[in-house]
């Protein structure tokens, strides 16, 4: 049998995170700070090594850094969830060691790691609602490259060794093998979807006719055998929108497979595929949005304790969910200065996705 190749050193994630303008904390496996990214030394006004193997409540570091609700309860309450644990608003006060304190506000997102251990990303508070989704996607970004350093490598390596191992096992056995194959694949496909948000290229502006790019998407998935009822509902007297096309077409996709999810069963629900016109919405900086595009569904709605929490990474209501679609889809209408909405309720969800006018203040 010929050998394996072996696998490439897998980096340390550590040294990922160093790069990474979000602030990130790291914890091991007894609750205890194990290192902080250079962005996390200058916001929280802690030093790295300085804080290594200190509790939070340690009273060495309450003398530094004070936390509403409490660091190490939050650490704890990660560590044994399941999926990512996210506050919106917790209260950090730092102190420069002078008896002068500042404090601050931010959204804190906390994910248990497989060897043990908890990850920390910080999210500043802006003041403004509408850049969530911007936000968020930076966490996702810095979650992308630990997932590609840590798992990208050696997983190559395991196919790489099933797939060798197939060629010399019994038929009864071989099926064993070609799962794993099976499913190395679909990680693969996974990191992706994640890496996509890692992608920090403006898009590529231009005017674009909405109802070619909505009715592409709305083929695709009929195509992709969605079993829901998709009505089109378009305005035939909207002028063209200021966007990329292909960027557009991934947000429609992305809405579009996420209602189709939320209204499969034994009676598969209705989604409607909407545009319009509003000359009234604008962005923060003034811009018009008058571009409407609107996805809903009649399915169960979005549960309620992550109702404020759909546009950011890793959040999902369904069972063995990424939590990938939606975020995807904040990032890059956030990235078109354009506005991205959820309304929900039992029987009624709407995602409403507002993009500039083309030939207003762009081409």
């Amino acid at each position: 049998m010929s050998a394996v190749s072996r696998a490439a050193p897998v980096p340390d994630p550590a040294q990922a995170l160093e790069s990474l303008p979000l602030p990130i904390a790291c914890f091991d496996a007894a609750g205890r700070w194990a290192s902080l990214n250079d962005a996390a030394e200058q916001w929280l006004n802690l030093s790295s090594t300085g804080v290594r193997g200190l509790a939070p409540e340690d009273r060495a570091l309450i003398a530094r850094l004070r936390t509403d609700p409490g660091l190490g309860a939050l650490v704890a309450q990660a560590a044994l969830a399941d999926k990512p644990v996210v506050h919106t608003a917790v209260q950090f006060q730092t102190s420069d060691r002078a008896d002068r304190w500042t404090t601050r506000q931010a959204a804190l997102h906390l994910r248990a790691l497989p060897g043990g251990g908890v990850v920390a990303a910080i999210l500043p508070a802006t003041g403004d609602d509408a850049a969530m989704p911007r936000r968020a996607a930076r966490s996702a970004i810095g979650m992308a490259e630990m997932l590609a350093h840590e798992i990208r490598n050696p997983l190559a390596g395991i196919r790489g060794a099933a797939q060798l191992l197939a060629g010399d096992l019994p038929a009864q056995d071989r099926e064993l093998a070609d799962l794993i194959v099976a499913e190395s694949r679909r990680i693969v496909a996974l990191l992706d979807e994640v890496e996509r948000f890692g992608d920090t290229s403006a898009p590529r502006l231009q005017a674009v006719n909405i109802h070619d790019v909505v009715e592409r998407a709305r083929r695709s998935i009929l195509l992709g055998g969605a079993s829901a009822r998709i009505v089109a509902d378009y305005d035939p007297s909207l002028p063209p929108a200021l966007a990329d096309p292909d960027r557009i077409m991934q947000v429609a996709l992305n809405l579009l497979q996420n209602a189709v999810q939320a209204v499969s069963g034994a009676a598969p629900g209705t989604i409607c595929l909407r545009t319009g016109w509003d000359g009234a919405l604008r962005n923060a900086d003034g811009t018009p949005l008058p571009i409407r595009i609107e996805i809903e569904d009649d399915g169960p709605g979005i549960p309620a304790h992550i109702a404020d929490h759909v546009f950011e990474p890793f959040v999902s209501g369904r069972e063995n969910g990424t939590g990938l679609g939606l975020a995807l889809a904040g990032k890059i209408v956030t990235d078109h200065g354009g506005l991205i909405r959820a309304e929900s309720r039992p029987g009624r969800t709407v995602l409403r996705v507002s993009l500039p006018q083309a030939g207003r203040g762009g081409l």
